[in-house]
This record gives C-alpha cells, sequence and structure tokens, in this order.
C-alpha cells in the first residue's frame, strides 16, 4: 500500500502506547544467530529485513514458499546491510532439514512466523491446519530444546482466544506446544496479535481490489470488527517482547478497541474514490465458516497480568501437564496419519474446550462436538 495510505489507515486506529525505537530494540539481539521460519511471509520477511538490521552473527531465513522466497531474496540483494544470511527453501516441519538446521547452526533465537492462517481456507483443510499450524510447532519446540535453542517466540493470533475456526484452534495449540518446551535456562514463549493491516491475504489488499473494479465491496456483516496492528507495530512489538527480561506465557500487547470492518470498507472506498464513498456499492455476504462476528483477546480461565513493558501484558491460564500435552499432540498427530476428522476434533477439544467447531467442520462430521460437548 502507498504511504499516503498507510497514514490514512492509521487514522482508523485507537491511540496506543508510545513504543520504543526498533534500532534500541535491535541492539538486544546483536550478536546472535537468529532463525525465522515462515521468511517470505508479510510478517516473517519484515522480520527478516528487521533481524539484518541487529548486527547479528548469522540469520537464516526459511521458507518453504519458492516464490516468495524468490522475492525477498531479490529484495534482500539490494538490502544495504550486510550482516551472513543463509536463504533456506524448506518447511519447517521437515523432519530432516529443521534438525539438521539446529545442529549446524545452534541459532540463539528462532522467531516462528510460519502458520496457515486463512480461515474458511483451514476450515475446508482442517488436518492441514493441525499439522502445520499445531503438530509441526510442538516438534520444533521439542528439537530447539533438544539442540539447546534458547529462546523461541511464536507469532499467534487472537483468533487462538476463544476459538470458532480450525485456524483459530491451531494457533492454540501452538501457544500450548511452545510453552510445553519452556524451562530453566530457556524462554519459549508466544506474542497473540490481532490482525495487520494491508498483510497479503487480509481484508485491507481485497477491498482496495474490489473499489479498483468498481464495486461491489463485500463485507461479511454490519456489525463485524477486528482488532488491526499496523505492520511496523507489529514488528516493534515482536522485538519488545523478544527483549523482555521477564518474557514468558502468552504476551499481549495494548490493542484498544477493534475496528469495524464496514467503517473500513467506507473510508478505503472514500480515500481512493475522492470522497465519494456513497457511490459505490456494499454487499454482506454473510458470516464465512470459522469467522466471529467479533474477535476475542481471552479465552475463559485466561487473566492478564502486568510485565515491565507497559505494552505488553502476559496472559496466565491453567495449562495441562507436559505428559498430557505430549499425550494429546501424539494423539493429533495420529489423527493427521489417518485423517479421521473425529479423533482430530475429540484431541484438539481435549486441550482446547472452548473450540466449538463451525457448521463446514459440523456437516464433514456430525457429533456431540458441533455443538459444545466435551470430548
Amino acid at each position: 500500500m502507498p504511504n499516503s495510505l498507510d497514514l490514512s489507515l492509521e487514522r482508523l486506529l485507537p491511540t496506543r502506547i508510545l513504543l520504543p525505537d526498533l534500532a534500541t530494540l535491535l541492539s538486544a539481539q546483536a550478536g546472535k544467530t537468529i532463525l525465522v521460519t515462515g521468511a517470505g511471509g508479510c510478517i516473517g520477511s519484515e522480520l527478516a529485513k528487521a533481524v539484518l538490521k541487529a548486527k547479528p552473527s548469522l540469520v537464516l531465513l526459511l521458507e518453504h514458499s519458492e516464490q516468495a522466497l524468490y522475492e525477498l531474496e531479490m529484495e534482500l540483494r539490494t538490502f544495504p546491510e550486510g550482516a551472513p544470511r543463509e536463504i533456506v527453501l524448506g518447511d519447517f516441519a521437515d523432519e530432516h532439514l529443521l534438525p539438521a538446521m539446529l545442529r549446524e547452526h545452534r541459532p540463539d533465537l528462532i522467531l516462528h512466523a510460519a502458520a496457515f492462517k486463512h480461515v474458511p481456507l483451514m476450515e475446508a483443510n482442517p488436518f492441514e491446519a493441525i499439522r502445520n499450524n499445531a503438530v509441526a510447532t510442538w516438534r520444533l519446540g521439542r528439537m530447539a530444546a533438544e539442540y539447546g535453542v534458547r529462546e523461541l517466540l511464536l507469532i499467534s493470533t487472537d483468533k487462538a482466544a476463544r476459538a470458532r475456526s480450525i485456524m483459530g484452534a491451531s494457533k492454540r495449540l501452538a501457544e500450548l506446544a511452545v510453552l510445553r518446551w519452556n524451562a530453566p535456562g530457556r524462554r519459549y514463549f508466544a506474542l497473540r496479535l490481532g490482525n495487520v493491516l494491508g498483510s497479503k491475504g487480509s481484508v485491507v489488499p481485497l477491498f482496495l481490489k474490489q473499489i479498483a473494479r468498481g464495486g461491489p465491496v463485500t463485507v461479511t456483516h454490519p456489525e463485524a470488527s477486528r482488532y488491526f496492528l499496523t505492520m511496523a507495530e507489529t514488528i516493534q512489538l515482536v522485538f519488545v517482547a523478544a527483549a523482555l527480561n521477564d518474557a514468558n506465557g502468552v504476551l499481549l500487547p495494548e490493542l484498544g478497541d477493534a475496528v469495524s470492518i464496514l467503517e473500513l470498507a467506507k473510508h478505503l472506498a472514500a480515500a481512493r474514490r475522492n470522497g465519494e464513498a456513497g457511490k459505490l456499492e456494499i454487499q454482506f455476504t454473510g458470516l464465512r465458516p470459522g469467522d466471529k462476528l467479533r474477535e476475542d483477546l481471552l479465552s475463559d480461565g485466561e487473566t492478564l497480568h502486568k510485565t515491565e513493558s507497559a505494552s505488553l501484558q502476559r496472559i496466565k491460564s491453567i495449562v495441562s501437564t507436559d505428559d498430557v500435552i505430549d499425550g494429546i499432540f501424539v494423539r493429533l498427530e495420529e489423527s493427521v496419519r489417518r485423517r479421521d476428522l473425529g479423533a482430530l476434533l475429540e484431541a484438539v477439544r481435549a486441550l482446547v474446550p472452548h473450540f466449538e467447531p463451525s457448521e463446514l467442520l459440523a456437516a464433514a462430521h456430525p457429533s456431540g462436538l458441533a455443538s459444545g460437548a466435551q470430548p
């Protein structure tokens, strides 16, 4: 998006706590070997560019999309920062590639941004959602601990709170997977973010394409709202979290009030059409499978507690023992292998009891789980 539009969109966001300067935050990462997973994604690529400014000893950029990795490599060729880097095409879930990288390079910090994030697409592909977002993250945590990685920060989402979608449930499982491997001498934790304005596949680029075509602009529901962050805020918050001395558990930034999706659409239309938003048709399409009208920041039983940063709070909740978590992830892994949706949903609900499968999943596996019954 053009910078002028970035500034225009920021006027829709609530007032934030002033974040520290990024250069100051990056100084805490100097001299480290840093691995970024999902380095070709919107957040991952911005994290990659940021850590290259931190004067690290080595930056490892792992991405499974050839096109995304190619685009990142082309961009970094003109990048003025001279930190050593390795660009690796591969899947962080690869049981051979990942341990080889960890064994050879012994990273100090893993920024885990790799994830499938599209709610309707994951509703139609629940096995891939759980395999990639949850089970593979559990394996990543286990291998990171085995190879002495001191810090692992998961980029999570507000959709993990009171999950209605399988994507949201998979990200809550990912949070639990990372926390399971936290222990004295290492910090494995998560940062639960809102939507990032303008990221690929998000609502802003979709609206802009629809506006450029002359409409209509499609909004799911007139009362739908979401929490938003700018990309700059997102990157700053990641490094605020990474620099915290008392970082542990799941961290939540101060997000303020949610933004109306309808108002966002009108705002973009007016900005692109010289104030003539009223002449552009807006169609309400209805909530999609897995969609919520409004996002939550906390699940039942979660409470907020202060950290040493005014911009981040810690979410505390009761979690199962390591043995129980490991056993359920083994069940998840097996249900994915057998493509057994009933077993998958039961295992998900064993760790994410607030998860209510959508109508799409209920139709694929009609059972008591779809109506909110406990497993």
